[in-house]
């Protein structure tokens, strides 16, 4: 009878309720410099006490003009992550961005795969070819202890022009059917392994004539609903681990805020209309299309409010040695001004929680108990709105923006 308590104590103790500082811990991920750590770096002080849920490695630091990061070569990649992973009570998504071609962090110079551009991938048109060129990429991952890819692009190619999309290659095709094809061809690819995906960039970047990282982009006139297609087919497959969302603002969809931050995209449109429950994490909150219009309290208030799960600081594009501590303390703030609410820490947590156990990083998770209660109810309308009502609604626009400025 006592050895049957005591493996029931054992159990329930695995599931135990998690302290609130875990939860939003779970809710963060930091960029950090270093190709190496000790236990007075930064990152493993974040990881202590802030108990952040993810990092993210970069090849080159961008503030410091300097190739030396957090990649030197596959022996120093492998054993940073043991370390961090060793650090953290609760196992870290350990991500990278590796879509092949131009984007790649892991690179031949550092003894990796060299892996064709999206772009150059799709135009092959074979998807058994798509399965092998991108199982390089997962292959570089699993070898070195990287356990969650900020790939594939999801973008369709509808302006070839775009500086960040399609004038660098970072898509399938200008055809969302072949887009949906090869991205599903990459996402089985790294499944194989047990290497996560990531979906991007929810609602769609291929139209944009801009780049989000240097600021404001407005996709309004040139989106269009073609490019939800290979979204919605990867949700209905069930094939998204996890989704990031984009920072340009399409008044089509919401004529008052940017994806990241928009209620109207990210519950109405991607959680109710698509019936996507997964993750939702931000492209990076560093970049210039938040940071020069919203503060970084309210960036992070209108984040969580939208249904972000996880957000994202590269911590590269600036650096700020304390980013994790300040994110961590403003959630605690925005809590406790009930600004934000405890369900959504607890939904989130949930769904990062059961993204990790699903990709095997932890063995087990109970979901926490939600009270199912909204800070807001979904707006009772259709989420793509008419061109009158769009134009209509520009001028509110103008106005909002200044106020958040």
């Amino acid at each position: 009878m006592l050895k049957i308590l005591s493996i029931l104590l054992l159990i329930n103790s695995s599931w135990a309720d998690y302290s609130l500082d875990e939860k939003i811990g779970q809710m963060i991920l930091v960029g950090f410099r270093g190709s190496e750590v000790d236990a007075n770096h930064q990152i493993i002080e974040d990881i202590h006490k802030y108990k952040i849920g993810s990092v993210i490695l970069f090849d080159y630091d961008v503030t410091l003009e300097s190739r030396k990061r957090n990649i030197i070569n596959r022996k120093q990649v492998k054993d940073l992550t043991k370390r961090i992973q060793r650090e953290s009570e609760i196992p870290l998504l350990i991500t990278v961005d590796q879509e092949g071609g131009l984007v790649q962090r892991l690179k031949q110079r550092h003894g990796f795969n060299k892996v064709l551009s999206p772009e150059k991938v799709g135009k092959r048109n074979n998807l058994n070819f798509t399965y092998k060129e991108s199982k390089k990429l997962a292959q570089d991952l699993e070898s070195v202890g990287i356990n969650l890819n900020f790939a594939p692009s999801a973008d369709v190619n509808t302006n070839p022009d775009n500086p960040v999309i399609g004038k660098i290659e970072r898509s399938y095709s200008s055809d969302p059917l072949k887009v949906s094809n090869n991205v599903a061809a990459f996402i089985k690819s790294h499944h194989d392994l047990n290497i996560g995906t990531t979906i991007k960039h929810f609602p769609g970047h291929g139209s944009s004539r801009g780049d989000s990282h240097k600021g404001f982009v407005d996709v309004t006139d040139t989106w269009s609903e073609i490019e939800l297609i290979p979204f919605k087919n990867m949700i209905n497959q069930g094939n998204v681990d996890i989704l990031m969302s984009a920072h340009i603002f399409n008044g089509s969809l919401d004529p008052y805020y940017p994806g990241t931050l928009s209620k109207s995209i990210l519950d109405d449109l991607l959680r109710t209309e698509l019936k996507y429950d997964g993750v939702i994490i931000s492209d990076d909150m560093n970049m210039s299309a938040i940071t020069d219009h919203y503060g970084f309290e309210r960036a992070i208030e209108l984040a969580i409010n939208a249904g972000i799960d996880i957000l994202l600081y590269g911590n590269n594009l600036v650096y700020d040695k304390e980013i994790a501590k300040r994110v961590h303390t403003t959630i605690k703030k925005l809590l406790n001004e009930e600004r934000v609410t405890i369900d959504q820490i607890n939904k989130s947590f949930n769904r990062v929680m059961n993204l990790k156990k699903k990709l095997k990083v932890i063995d087990k998770f109970k979901s926490v108990a939600s009270t199912n209660k909204s800070i807001r109810k979904i707006a009772n309308k259709t989420s793509i709105l008419d061109s009158k009502e769009r134009d209509e609604k520009r001028e509110i626009f103008k106005k909002i923006k200044k106020m958040e400025e």
